[in-house]
């Protein structure tokens, strides 16, 4: 309890820029959060359907029937179906089309990480101004009628370092987030690049060996 009432006081120091760095912090977490969840419900592929994928004597109706276990709205699901859809055509169509659902994808899992970077970035200045305002306060006090209130001049000089440290803090915490995630993005769009050319192939072997077999007499 006592040190709730401590941070609360602390927090009452750090000044007005304390409200908007709070927003920040509150928009990081919450896209953090989001993107956690999205993460684990819609980009995550079982080890059973990927074992499959990654030979190439599978058969299609096989890969069909797991993708339907998956939820709707998973993002291997769709870039799969988008591929099962297009076998029957060449090649250079299915590998045309797959790239413009990874497009898509990309797109979607980087939606809102621009946010974070910002945050990064204007957390830290937020409290750069609650440093300049703390000690513009604390200055004040002083040149007024000399140093007539020292509890005023450390309050301010208080409220400058809470600022910047906290604005330090949620930029901290924001960088992670998005160099995590950022990473994340880019693995996932890896693994789904290196997948779908499995799949490519398998199709081109598939065509290739129709192919041969409606050319011999």
């Amino acid at each position: 309890m006592q040190d709730l009432h401590e941070s609360w006081i602390a927090i009452k120091l750090g000044g007005v820029m304390i409200f908007p760095l709070s927003l920040l912090a509150v928009l990081a977490l919450a896209i953090m959060l989001e993107k956690a969840v999205l993460y684990w419900r819609y980009a995550r592929l079982s080890g059973e359907l990927l074992d499959l994928v990654e030979t190439y004597g599978f058969a299609w109706e096989t890969l069909e029937h797991k993708l339907t276990a998956l939820n709707q709205r998973n993002y291997f699901r769709r870039f799969f179906s988008v591929v099962l859809a297009n076998r029957s055509r060449p090649a250079w169509w299915t590998e045309s089309r797959a790239a413009d659902e990874a497009q898509l994808i990309e797109t979607a899992l980087s939606r809102r990480l621009w946010v974070l970077e910002t945050i990064v970035t204007a957390a830290p200045l937020l409290g750069l101004m609650g440093t300049i305002g703390g000690m513009m306060h604390a200055f004040q006090l002083i040149g007024g009628a000399g140093l007539v209130n020292p509890t005023g001049v450390t309050g301010g000089v208080a409220q400058a370092l809470i600022a910047t440290a906290v604005g330090l803090l949620i930029a901290l915490i924001a960088l992670f987030g998005f160099n995590y995630f950022s990473r994340l993005q880019a693995q996932t769009m890896d693994e789904m690049e290196r997948l779908g050319t499995r799949l490519i192939d398998h199709i081109r072997l598939d065509q290739q060996e129709h192919g041969s077999a409606g050319a011999q007499p």
